[in-house]
């Protein structure tokens, strides 16, 4: 009897202590885009796991399907649903969104997370890449965040969070692509001008750069010598993982930030401390 009381009380102080209990989140690119654990799946479990009812939003519904069976396989399934949703095209934004209201009644925290990767630098690129890439990077959050702060403001405010680079930052990939530096900057400047003109709605709106994270969207476009380069650029020495930016994204979602709008969140090992020379000195 005691244990069982025992037992009681600790599944109520969890529940208790759960960090998103009752918000109601949209995470865009919620599946993987491989095998193995991409940000969106990352940032979804973890949301679910500490609370949160998820809306899983991917182009392919499968993959949005395996994120939400992952949940359900955790035992943390408290609320959401898949939904397969083009995040560049308006009509999708909007029934994302309506569905989520429809469903729930509110929404409290939206994670700009779909991205993709183009070949190219300025004199090789083509038209057609950079304007993918633009659109699918950049656009699709203006879009998704047109619908999502009237109803994040009728709730009486709101998190955001949109997925850069440290890329958006500084030069030093292992790829050429200026498509998908210059969205990830991009999406910087639209970070810190949404903060400022909805902050005295109540929503906060913040970025993260990630460094050189090991996730599916890169797994199938590298050697083993390049991933080994990666994991040593940094002063830390070891390779990131989407569940590094899912606790970041956690934070940020919650309401311990809830005087924090406007930033840049690195979570690339140090990455963006390192100069030519010292990186130099952490490859050898």
């Amino acid at each position: 009897r005691y244990i069982i009381k025992i037992f009681t009380l600790i599944t109520v102080k969890m529940e208790v202590y759960m960090r998103l209990k009752d918000k109601v989140a949209i995470i865009t690119g919620a599946g993987s885009s491989g095998p193995g654990i991409g940000t969106g799946k990352a940032i979804s479990s973890t949301f679910a796991k500490e609370g949160a009812k998820v809306i899983l939003v991917d182009k392919d519904l499968d993959r949005a399907n395996e994120t939400l069976e992952l949940i359900k396989s955790e035992g943390n399934y408290h609320g959401g649903f898949a939904i397969a949703g083009d995040v560049t095209s308006l009509k999708d934004c909007e029934n994302i969104t309506s569905k989520t209201i429809n469903e729930f009644g509110k929404l409290d925290i939206l994670v700009n997370n779909v991205g993709i990767l183009a070949p190219g630098n300025v004199i090789n690129v083509t038209e057609e890449n950079y304007d993918v890439v633009m659109s699918v990077n950049l656009k699709s959050m203006i879009l998704m965040s047109k619908y999502a702060i009237p109803k994040m403001i009728e709730n009486g405010g709101g998190s955001i969070i949109n997925m850069s680079s440290f890329l958006g930052l500084r030069s030093g990939s292992v790829f050429e692509s200026i498509p998908y530096s210059v969205s990830k900057g991009g999406i910087i400047a639209l970070t810190t001008t949404m903060a400022s003109e909805h902050g005295r709605e109540g929503i906060r709106v913040n970025a993260i750069a990630p460094g050189y994270l090991y996730t599916p969207m890169v797994a199938d476009k590298m050697t083993d010598e390049q991933r080994e380069l990666r994991r040593k650029a940094s002063p830390l020495g070891t390779e990131g993982t989407a569940w590094d930016v899912a606790w970041g994204a956690l934070y940020l979602a919650s309401e311990e930030a809830r005087w924090v709008t406007g930033i840049v969140l690195p979570i690339d090992g140090g990455i963006l401390t390192t100069s030519p020379l010292s990186m130099h000195h952490h490859l050898i």
